[in-house]
């Protein structure tokens, strides 16, 4: 074998460790581009439903709603206290109005990607949201089991959908793991018969 066909053979073995499995090129950084600014036309039109929904106030029903700190209560009121319509609106309106923060935040923010951090920033903007309706807003007020309910569906949504998009869009994440210097053990010859060059015992 010449010199230039064992070139060609290492220059083989190393992109195949540097690819392994035939792993996806990048996005290119247009089409990343595009993206996200769909991403965020997306966000603005969301907010605008959301603060519709959230911030509108209703005075007719300023006696009728009560603040709610205790998860579940709500859900449970809803579950026993009224007709399976009734419930579905409620409770499957909750969930479906979560399921955007788990489709966009993964594109719009690629730090915000992962399952904890989709909930956390959920829990944080819904958070807001319900104490600025419960403090500004008349017929609104603050209820834990919504934040709940918003926060599931925004992990329904991600684990859906927004996990495979913000993979597709953006490249893969490198974790502070990955970064650590790979630990090499010495290497141990297997116990056997000894070898010409170590004496043997007598």
């Amino acid at each position: 074998m010449t010199w230039t066909g064992a070139r060609r053979g290492e220059q083989a073995k190393e992109a195949a460790v540097t690819v392994p499995g035939g792993r996806r090129r990048p996005v290119h950084p247009a089409v990343r581009a595009l993206a996200m600014v769909a991403a965020f036309a997306g966000t603005v039109a969301f907010s605008v439903v959301l603060a519709r929904l959230t911030l509108e106030p209703s005075a007719a029903s300023a006696a009728l709603v009560h603040r709610n700190i205790h998860p579940g209560r709500s859900i449970n009121a809803y579950l026993d206290g009224t007709s399976t319509i009734e419930a579905v609106r409620q409770l499957g309106g909750n969930l479906l109005l979560g399921v955007p923060f788990g489709v966009l935040l993964p594109v719009l923010l690629p730090p915000a990607r992962g399952l904890l951090r989709v909930a956390a920033v959920t829990v944080c903007l819904m958070t807001l949201v319900e104490l600025t309706q419960g403090a500004l807003v008349t017929g609104r007020v603050f209820d834990i089991d919504d934040v709940l309910l918003n926060t599931a569906g925004a992990l329904l949504g991600y684990l859906l959908i927004g996990r495979r998009l913000g993979r597709a869009v953006h490249p893969r994440r490198r974790h502070w793991w990955h970064r650590l210097p790979q630990l090499r053990l010495p290497h141990r010859r297997p116990q056997g018969r000894p070898t010409a060059t170590e004496p043997r015992d007598t």
